[in-house]
């Protein structure tokens, strides 16, 4: 394997590719850095792609107030099914209702349940722990705030043998889940969850996680000092 790349305090952006956790890309940064601290400001789902800050050293101190930035995600939401988990790794139901075009899409102070899949703590317990022994769950409601919320597109009429689907935008303050917000449009589901942007950083300046052998150039590490003075730049919304 080759070296370990230079690294300094900072913020590495990543794009992480769907089928893989946020745990497992800090990970092999964490070991192609030789084992510096490292950590994360913000998981995203196993089935969700997109933009990851990875915090490398003294990084890691600034986490809190990187996980607070607002967020910005791209969704295509499956019409006319729902799924247990929110998305294409639950048990999904066909409906063949489908929600009005466009649907009422709600901004401003928003109450919400959490998934049952979840890692929102049940009694001290991750709530999807619980959900995946077969625990019925009653998540409780929580106040989200979400900036904007806009249809961009939708299939005028579904291909053979596949419901419809639609696209959004999501821009919206931390805490909120994109699952929900989509579920509560009624017969609907994600069925991809791209995020875009965290506060001042966008995923079109982010990098593929290393690989686990083989060359890897020098990340592109924002420097702490740097990354926590572009805070002050405006917010997406």
């Amino acid at each position: 394997m080759s070296s370990p790349a230079p690294v300094q305090d900072g913020v590495l952006l990543i794009d992480k590719p769907a089928g893989v956790t946020s745990h497992d890309v800090v990970a092999v940064v964490r070991r192609r850095l030789g084992g510096v601290k490292t950590g994360h400001a913000g998981t995203l789902d196993p089935f969700a792609t997109g933009l990851l800050l990875v915090l490398v050293g003294k990084a890691t101190k600034a986490q809190r107030q990187l996980m607070e930035l607002p967020k910005r995600y791209e969704v295509v939401a499956r019409l006319g099914a729902v799924s247990s988990t929110g998305d294409p790794e639950g048990q999904i139901t066909e409906t063949g209702r489908l929600p009005a075009d466009p649907p009422p899409l709600p901004t401003g102070r928003v109450r919400q349940r959490p998934p049952a899949h979840s890692a929102v703590k049940i009694a001290g317990e991750r709530a999807y722990k619980r959900a995946r022994r077969g625990e019925r769950l009653q998540m409780p409601e929580r106040e989200v705030t979400v900036y904007r919320f806009r249809q961009l597109w939708r299939e005028p009429e579904p291909r053979p043998s596949r419901l419809a689907r639609a696209g959004f935008e999501v821009e919206c303050a931390s805490g909120t889940y994109v699952r929900s917000l989509i579920a509560d449009l009624q017969d609907a589901y994600c069925l991809e969850l791209r995020r875009t942007a965290i506060g001042p950083f966008e995923v079109r300046r982010a990098v593929a996680p290393p690989p686990r052998e083989g060359p890897w150039q020098a990340p592109p590490v924002i420097e702490l000092a740097r990354a926590l003075s572009m805070l002050d730049a405006k917010p997406p919304h």
